[in-house]
């Protein structure tokens, strides 16, 4: 029990998932993730948060030291180069500083999919497995098909699209086969490996009870969900078509949506079916997976969400040997006759659902154009709509501080010249308090400096409106955008 394990992608949906169970059995965690602030909040006695990136291989000895059995559980599909190889060098650095730890076994989360002629994405995962398994290190290797779970990426885009769409044109890669597994299940899986009685590396197929397509998977939320939807097929529709027309009604954005919809064209369903005979798990079948997802939903928060992983913003800009000009600030402040803890009440609860207080429609706009630039768009909405922590993306935006009823700073992840923030104070102020709000930008470059002052009236009529519409709702108690 006392037995060190490595967790990998603690940021992202399956990862973020996995080490808070681990956490709950009482097991000794380590979590290897680039930005500790994301989880160091909430781990808890026996969870350690390591930094290190698997692209720099010098950072994973530290991390990988003592561990007995590490969790491999990262990909690179967010990114906006050469996934491919950013895939096959992190695999080979953790391989090789996994060997030199004296690692027993590596926990590796692959995909379902058969054939010789797989997609980019599949083609890497499976070369993923390779890669880690030529180390000498035992590696037990779980292929899944889609992953049904509140927040999960599969399960949003059903959702996202049967909510909005009471008639869908349907393109092809709606009636291929997959064998839908609920997340519950695939934890399940992972968990069990720590004890998994085999010797060497395997590679097991995993998914739920039945075979459903993703066109019976819509269905079935609608069933469930009591909506009477329609879906027309159309013959042709390219991955490229498909992924923008998925950005523009669902949570997912055209980078993503595009290597999603090359992989969905391939059956994901499982022809060894050894993990039934060697596991103890009984997985469910879709339709228990989406009822358990809705039931998750309409509780508190899903416990994590496919764009709160940092990879849901693209690949993270380093800025390294960049120049940047003077920072450039947009800051204001007002009075309001509440105490701070609800004066700051709206504040944490800005974006997503309740939306900024001012000009929503041009929120709108600009996560939509972002859209259209490989950007996150503006539909990731927020996991909670009254609670926030460190790391959290929220719309376009990520958490980057937060201290409860005092201050929230946002960091952009949209497609800018440069970089930029919007952050909120709130101070007493005599029997009140003081909201200061304040936009500030690093231009990069002469471009940076005409996006700046090429907005200027629009920051002026949008964020002295937004502060209006915060304070307003921090002293009604309302905290929705005011009328």
């Amino acid at each position: 029990m006392d037995r060190l394990i490595l967790v990998t992608g603690a940021t992202g949906y399956v990862g973020g998932r996995l080490w808070r169970r681990l956490e709950a059995e009482g097991r000794r965690v380590r979590c290897l993730v680039r930005r500790p602030s994301g989880i160091s909040s909430q781990a808890g006695e026996r969870t350690e948060v390591f930094q290190g990136d698997l692209l720099k291989a010098e950072s994973l000895r530290p991390a990988l030291s003592g561990v007995e059995v590490a969790y491999y559980l990262v990909h690179s599909m967010g990114s906006a180069g050469d996934f491919e190889e950013q895939d096959r060098v992190a695999a080979s650095n953790f391989a090789e500083a996994a060997r030199e730890a004296g690692v027993k076994r590596i926990v590796y989360l692959g995909g379902l999919a058969h054939g010789e002629d797989l997609s980019r994405h599949f083609r890497s995962r499976q070369e993923t497995g390779r890669i880690l398994r030529e180390s000498g290190v035992p590696v037990v290797e779980l292929r899944a098909s889609i992953v049904i779970g509140s927040g999960s990426l599969s399960f949003e885009m059903i959702r996202s699209l049967v909510d909005r769409l009471p008639v869908m044109i349907t393109p092809r890669w709606v009636d291929v086969e997959a064998q839908p597994i609920a997340v519950d299940d695939l934890l399940a899986y992972l968990v069990a490996c720590l004890d998994l009685p085999v010797s060497g590396s395997r590679v097991y197929e995993i998914g739920g009870a039945d075979r459903s397509t993703y066109g019976d998977l819509m269905r079935e939320y609608a069933r469930q969900r009591g909506l009477r939807r329609y879906m027309i097929r159309v013959p042709v529709l390219t991955p490229r078509l498909s992924s923008l027309w998925l950005g523009l009604v669902t949570p997912l954005y055209a980078r993503v949506g595009r290597k999603l919809i090359e992989s969905i064209k391939h059956p994901s369903v499982v022809r060894d079916t050894s993990a039934l005979e060697e596991f103890a798990v009984k997985p469910r079948g879709s339709r228990e997976a989406i009822a358990a997802a809705l039931c998750n939903e309409q509780g508190e928060a899903a416990e994590s969400r496919w764009c709160d992983a940092l990879s849901s913003g693209g690949e993270i800009p380093t800025w390294e040997g960049v120049r940047f000009g003077e920072r450039l600030i947009d800051t204001r402040s007002c009075e309001v006759a509440v105490k701070p803890a609800q004066a700051f009440a709206a504040i944490r609860r800005i974006g997503g659902e309740t939306g900024w207080y001012a000009y929503d429609r041009l929120w709108s706009l600009r996560g939509f154009l972002d859209l259209l630039v490989g950007g996150v768009g503006v539909r990731r909405g927020r996991s909670d709509p009254d609670d926030l922590h460190v790391g959290e993306a929220v719309d376009f935006w990520r958490v980057e501080a937060y201290e409860p009823d005092r201050l929230l700073r946002l960091r952009a992840e949209m497609r800018l010249p440069g970089r930029a923030w919007l952050q909120f104070e709130v101070d007493p102020h005599g029997s009140g308090s003081t909201i200061r709000q304040t936009a500030m930008f690093d231009p990069v470059g002469l471009l940076g400096w005409a996006y700046w002052y090429a907005l200027i009236p629009l920051h002026h009529l949008v964020f002295s409106r937004m502060l209006r519409g915060i304070a307003k709702a921090a002293e009604a108690g309302s905290f929705s955008p005011p009328v």
